[in-house]
């Protein structure tokens, strides 16, 4: 299963919110690229950048900071945040990006994200985001009454790449995934998922591992990774495909701080 560290960016700065609240976030680094190389040298396979001002302002903002990170590190790097148009995916996919995540569009304009898959094919991801099984957009200020499940057959059909699938009640808080939730959710799609929210631990780790032969292929870790619950190194020996056996010893440790 993959491993992929989370690197959420808010004015320039590295930071954590707490359930998507934008007034609850916890700054971790004024310096997202030296994060970005922290996580690729304990032998992350794939970087999640989400730009958080993209997010809720409709357009990406911190263009600059995704861009240093994409040229400076020699692994895959999906983004997010306020991809709402083709001009705006064009751009970041130039900058470098492996896979431009949509989501507010998913629900407001889902015949565009088709358009996108067809103009981009195999680099739209689509992130749904939930609360309660109900997706919310626009950075997690406004929930829908459609189903995350309906969604994302919607999406499979229109050609998306992976599904991320994000409990928002969950995100940030060290409580352990929603593997109900992902279990529903993979069962109905026949491309990967990569859960989000929650976990903050091996055990969580393991317990979605059970999920991978349903699909559940990834998860990605923000929180736990940044307050030390979880250390990556000992996340990849466990479950995942990362170059584990080449991090040297000083490198270790990935709690920040």
């Amino acid at each position: 299963m993959d491993i992929i560290p989370a690197i959420d960016i808010l004015d320039g700065r590295c930071v954590r919110l707490y359930q998507g609240d934008y007034k609850q976030s916890q700054i971790y680094s004024e310096n997202p690229v030296e994060i970005a190389h922290r996580w690729a040298d304990l032998g992350a396979t794939c970087l999640h950048l989400v730009d958080l001002d993209g997010a809720k302002q409709g357009t990406p903002v911190n263009l600059t900071t995704i861009e240093s990170i994409v040229k400076s590190v020699a692994i895959p790097v999906q983004v997010g945040g306020g991809l709402r148009s083709s001009p705006s995916i064009a751009q970041l996919l130039a900058l470098g990006a492996s896979t431009a995540i949509v989501g507010t569009i998913a629900v407001e304009a889902p015949t565009l994200v088709q358009e996108l898959c067809q103009e981009f094919p195999g680099k739209i991801a689509v992130g749904i985001d939930a609360r309660n099984g109900k997706v919310a957009t626009r950075g997690w200020l406004k929930t829908s009454e459609i189903l995350a499940t309906d969604l994302a057959q919607q999406m499979v059909g229109f050609g998306a790449t992976s599904i991320i699938y994000t409990d928002i009640h969950r995100d940030g808080t060290l409580v352990g995934p929603n593997c109900k939730a992902l279990r529903e959710l993979a069962s109905h799609v026949e491309i990967p998922v990569i859960a989000s929210g929650g976990v903050s631990s091996l055990t969580d780790l393991l317990g979605l591992l059970s999920l991978e032969a349903l699909g559940v292929k990834g998860v990605i870790i923000g929180k736990a990774l940044y307050t030390g619950n979880l250390n990556l190194a000992e996340a990849l020996r466990a479950v995942g495909p990362g170059r584990w056996q080449d991090i040297p010893p000083n490198l270790e440790s990935s709690a920040l701080g």
